[in-house]
């Protein structure tokens, strides 16, 4: 069976960590570079960067950041925010990413999927879908969890597989910051539907949340911030937790 992996997320405003609620709220949360270090040192899986007002404000992504912490890190790391292009993409792994997280671009231009897993493989693009429940089913937003659009979560990620899209990153809006636990009945929708690796997010609170994850779905990773940033649960006692629960997880 594959080891399940933790993966601790940085959201960055203006050069800092934040972290909010629901998408909104937004507050500061730590200096990225000396929190991906700590990563380092307590073992985590990779570790996910997403310059979350890149798209808002129609601008490239840190490429200077993005950079200082890959020289930090011996983590596979994902870098998202801002990328519109296959050249706005290879600009990013110069900097030191992995792979490339799009969003808002994709569904504004799919082929942007195919195009970056032409240029660097699929295992290069992760789909990072924001989805919320609303009237019943789960709708994808962009734009930061801005803007709603007309496509139904499920039906997004088959097509964005079909496409080249190598890994999903699946966020509850519903979910995200409440410490209330996983969208467990998307990721285990999702997570049937296609092929391809889930990493879910949006609702962490606990170690327990973690273990129904992995036990109630097939994700294969779990990323969590702000129980992570604020030292409420240190990865490398959540991964003896899930050890001991039986769930294979990498142990330093």
């Amino acid at each position: 069976m594959l080891k399940k992996r933790i993966i601790p997320c940085l959201d960055i405003q203006n050069g800092r960590t934040v972290k909010g609620i629901n998408f909104i709220g937004i507050k500061d949360a730590g200096d990225p570079i000396e929190l991906a270090k700590k990563y380092v040192c307590q073992g985590a899986d990779e570790l996910v960067f997403l310059d979350i007002t890149a798209t808002i404000e129609k601008r490239a992504t840190l490429h200077a950041l993005v950079s200082e912490i890959s020289k930090e890190i011996d983590l596979p790391f994902t870098v998202g925010g801002g990328i519109n292009s296959i050249e706005d993409a290879a600009k990013v792994i110069a900097a030191g990413a992995d792979k490339i997280a799009i969003n808002s671009s994709a569904i504004k231009r799919p082929e942007l999927i195919t195009e970056i897993a032409a240029r660097f493989g699929s295992q290069c693009v992760v789909l990072a879908i924001d989805t919320k429940y609303v009237d019943g089913e789960w709708q994808v937003f962009i734009n930061g969890g801005r803007t709603p659009t007309k496509l139904k979560t499920i039906d997004w990620a088959k097509t964005a597989v079909g496409l080249g899209a190598g890994e999903i990153l699946l966020t509850s809006m519903n979910n995200d910051g409440t410490k209330k636990g996983f969208a467990l009945d998307i990721v285990n929708t999702v997570s049937e539907a296609i092929n391809i690796p889930v990493i879910a997010s949006g609702g962490a609170g606990s170690m327990e949340d973690f273990k129904v994850l992995f036990n109630t779905t097939k994700a294969t990773a779990g990323l969590a911030a702000s129980i992570f940033h604020y030292g409420e649960i240190p990865i490398p006692e959540l991964k003896s937790y899930l050890k001991t629960n039986q769930i294979p997880v990498r142990c330093k």
